[in-house]
């Protein structure tokens, strides 16, 4: 057992509960009839979301009794993924109404020996060490921890007053905590949409203004410069679709490695999950990659139809099937500026306007993107272009960097903060403060003799 700070006392959670139970068992639905309540996904944050909650019908006066929260009470999630068991919300808006749905024990945390706040805090240290998905029970794609295993395990209680220090001093320095992510957080967006933003002045020709400066007056209303060809797709380079998957290529002779939607990202190529089809000479020819091929999702979620990346050899002797559509460009156009101008097209939403959609996925087509218009620089004006937006995205690459290091070291602030908390080491201890251990048989004796109602106790103590 480890060595408590000075008037700590090592207690259960049953000790520190007037009541533990589930929610109301009716079948609960999304639409906004009924009374409101609770759900996992309310809880997903942490927090108590009130966008995200059910409904039931039953309104009698039993169920608003039993089941209505009250400020103080602590969800807790007993039934999930094991990335998410153990995850706790606290009621404090007593002013909205929220009752207690399935899936979530809710706990109802006895105030005369500890603070809500702070037992709530218990749990999300406790949770932060593994604690509850190590002592859960495992099943496929879901963890439980049943109420006897939740009751019997040991949580560090310091006195009433000190309860009270900590949760007061942990509210305020996670309060800022939460401030500085939100602050980090809009880091991301701001980026990616700068990033858009170069590909689009980079790709109409307004990145390289200056660069043609001597070209002569520029005609405002044309979409291109007037020394920018306007041309097809199908003009400046080879358009093909891979080859289609079949049982019979499932073996063979030539079995070889092939990219498919799934393994190309916005420029970038996931190695990581290649398979391998039978590919017999005459189709090696036709399908085998080669250095520069420029490969797009025909098939995606409209948003990210076209996705593109480009292949560079990572993988000898690769091929492609027909979720892939391969741009091969001529000697007119740079590969590295093909790339730029169809990154352009998918976020710009030009590849989803060509698309056909079915069941919610959308197909390009090679035919269809073929046709797709393609602006055509000078090559040397092409060159200057990628100069210049390599030199700007890396510059958002190192903010991005910068911005990952800095999300890291204030996760790891609560962790540490909760830990110094639960070790004594928050906030100073008052001598003056009456030891937990005198305030637990205080109030043990008051349940045995039947002042106070509580939960009943369980023999089997469960340490972390």
């Amino acid at each position: 057992m480890r060595e408590l700070p000075e008037g700590w006392a090592e207690a259960i959670v049953v000790d520190l509960l007037l009541s533990i139970s589930n929610g109301i068992p009716n079948k609960q639905n999304k639409e906004a009839k009924g009374i409101p309540v609770t759900r996992i996904e309310t809880i997903a944050t942490g927090k108590i979301d009130f966008s995200r909650v059910g409904f039931v019908e039953n309104t009698d006066s039993y169920v608003i009794e039993r089941f209505r929260l009250k400020e103080g009470d602590i969800l807790f999630s007993h039934i999930n993924s094991l990335a998410h068991i153990g995850k706790t919300a606290l009621f404090v808006e007593e002013s909205k109404e929220l009752f207690h749905g399935t899936n979530l024990l809710l706990l109802r945390p006895d105030t005369s020996i500890t603070i809500p706040s702070f037992l709530e805090y218990g749990f999300q240290f406790l949770r932060n060490l593994h604690f509850f998905r190590l002592n859960a029970q495992n099943a496929v794609n879901q963890a439980s921890l049943n109420q006897k295993q939740l009751k019997s395990i040991g949580i560090p209680l310091p006195p009433l007053n000190e309860q009270k220090r900590i949760a007061d001093r942990l509210d305020q320095l996670l309060t800022r905590i939460d401030k500085t992510k939100a602050h980090l957080d809009r880091i991301p967006p701001l980026l990616k949409r700068f990033r858009q933003s170069v590909l689009a002045v980079a790709t109409s020709g307004k990145l390289t203004e200056e660069w043609r400066e001597d070209n002569g007056e520029q005609d405002s209303s044309s979409k291109f410069p007037l020394d920018w060809n306007l041309k097809l797709v199908k003009e400046v380079g080879n358009v093909q679709l891979g080859r289609q998957r079949s049982p019979k290529y499932h073996s063979g002779q030539y079995m070889r490695p092939y990219l498919r939607v799934q393994n190309v990202f916005e420029n970038f190529i996931d190695l990581d999950d290649v398979m391998e089809m039978n590919f017999p000479p005459p189709d090696m020819e036709k399908y085998r990659l080669c250095y520069g091929d420029i490969l797009l999702n025909e098939g995606q979620s409209p948003h990210l139809l076209g996705r593109p990346a480009m292949f560079r050899d990572g993988l000898p002797e690769a091929y492609f099937t027909n979720t892939l559509i391969r741009f091969q460009a001529f000697d007119v156009v740079s590969r590295e500026f093909a790339l730029l101008v169809f990154r352009n097209y998918m976020h710009c939403g030009r590849f989803q306007h060509e698309g056909t959609i079915t069941t919610n996925i959308a197909h390009l087509g090679a035919g269809r993107f073929a046709e797709i218009e393609f602006p055509v620089p000078s090559l040397e004006e092409q060159q200057e272009i990628v100069r210049r937006v390599e030199a700007l995205f890396a510059k958002a690459d190192r903010i991005e960097a910068q911005y990952k290091n800095a999300r890291q070291q204030v996760d790891r602030l609560t962790p540490a903060l909760l830990a110094k908390a639960f070790r004594g080491e928050l906030v100073p201890q008052d001598p003056k403060d009456e030891p937990a251990s005198v305030l637990l048989e205080r109030v043990k004796e008051a349940r045995s003799i039947g002042q106070v109602k509580t939960v009943q106790r369980t023999k089997k103590k469960i340490k972390f």
